[in-house]
């Protein structure tokens, strides 16, 4: 008789700094979808900090968590389970993929939605998921380095491809979107990676945050450099050595700071004294919450903000505000951090993971 399929048990609990770190992506994903234009320098910088950072910290949170769901240090080896697995992130791919379009055709809201790409990531990530520790962290790096170049030739002459036609989503889902799937999916493997390694582990924390740490300072240094002295290259103007180098060196720079934030989340509530993680567990509380049901926030944001758009004495439709962006963030924390108390995993994580045949007890899920 053969034996039961098993696949990894979720835990009751899911990684605090993980779903901290995934909270915050979303707030900055708040901040950069309504947040009104400005002329003080120092607050559009603060507002320009939430323009890429936030859906590379999401990729890299997506990275982490399904490297955890599918065995973390010690990767499921049994190939029964990882085809189980493999068709349960399929399905919640293509769900993902439908909720994404269905969004868009329905409530258009004035901002680029992730729903769609992040299931086709998903979906690109099936044959990758399994890999070993260094590898994963290993062609994640080389994938940060190398896809901003492709994603640039892609968009700018001679290539300059569009996205006309019935089969014009693909090259907007791969390249020339706002949320590439080229580039998100080297940054997953990096998050796989981290889970292979053991984010649990200080020692890894330790040396993940060192490396970041001095990634970001010359990436970021040396592409704002470059950037004072290319000044602004309108997106019509052919690639060139400068502008592809300088692709490269943002998008490897913002990845190592979503590293660094990964990083400092999970210091603050799983390695630090205790005093300190108690403390930073109740301040982070409502940040973590929104992290742990990030589907049901980001989609209700949507619907907020495709509700909320007004027209300005210019004519321009616009869904900017301070008001919105303050009840966005405060409604949403106080909504996660209820539903949480009181009624565990969020509404559209329920549905998925039922749909997905995963989680269909209603138990708390990894992060």
């Amino acid at each position: 008789m053969p034996a039961p399929l098993r696949l990894p048990r979720s835990p009751t609990t899911r990684v605090e700094g993980v779903d901290a770190a995934r909270g915050i992506a979303l707030v900055g994903m708040f901040v950069a979808h309504v947040a009104p234009a400005v002329e003080q320098a120092d607050l559009a910088a603060v507002i320009a900090f939430a323009d890429e950072r936030p859906r590379l910290l999401f990729a890299l949170t997506a990275g982490i968590g399904l490297g955890l769901m599918t065995g973390g240090t010690q990767a499921t080896a049994d190939p029964a389970s990882r085809s189980a697995l493999r068709r349960r992130i399929a399905i919640r791919g293509i769900l993902l993929i439908l909720l994404g379009l269905a969004v868009i055709a329905y409530l258009r809201p004035l901002v680029f939605v992730i729903l769609d790409v992040y299931g086709v990531a998903f979906l690109v990530m099936l044959p990758l998921l399994f890999l070993p520790a260094r590898t994963a962290l290993g062609a994640g790096i080389a994938g940060v380095v190398i896809a901003p170049i492709v994603v640039e030739a892609a968009r700018r002459p001679p290539v300059a491809m569009g996205s006309d036609g019935a089969l014009g989503l693909i090259p907007e889902w791969f390249l020339i979107g706002a949320y590439p799937v080229v580039v998100w999916v080297p940054v997953m493997l990096i998050g796989v990676g981290l889970a292979r390694a053991g984010i649990h582990r200080p020692e890894v924390i330790a040396r993940a945050a060192a490396a970041s740490a001095l990634v970001a300072v010359f990436a970021l240094t040396s592409a704002a450099v470059l950037a004072r002295s290319e000044g602004t290259v309108p997106r019509d103007a052919p690639v060139g050595g400068n502008v592809v180098l300088a692709a490269s060196l943002q998008t490897a720079g913002n990845t190592a700071v979503a590293v660094l934030l990964v990083a400092a989340t999970m210091t603050l509530t799983a390695f630090a004294v205790p005093r300190v993680r108690r403390v930073a567990g109740v301040a982070l509380s409502p940040i973590t919450a929104m992290g742990s049901m990030p589907l049901t926030i980001y989609t209700g944001h949507l619907v907020v903000i495709a509700n909320a758009k007004t027209v300005r004495p210019d004519g321009v439709v616009t869904d900017d505000s301070w008001p919105l962006l303050v009840g966005l963030i405060i409604g949403s924390a106080v909504f996660a951090w209820t539903w949480r108390r009181f009624l565990g995993r969020g509404p559209l994580e329920r549905v998925f993971g039922w749909a997905s045949g995963w989680g269909r007890s209603g138990a708390g899920r990894r992060s």
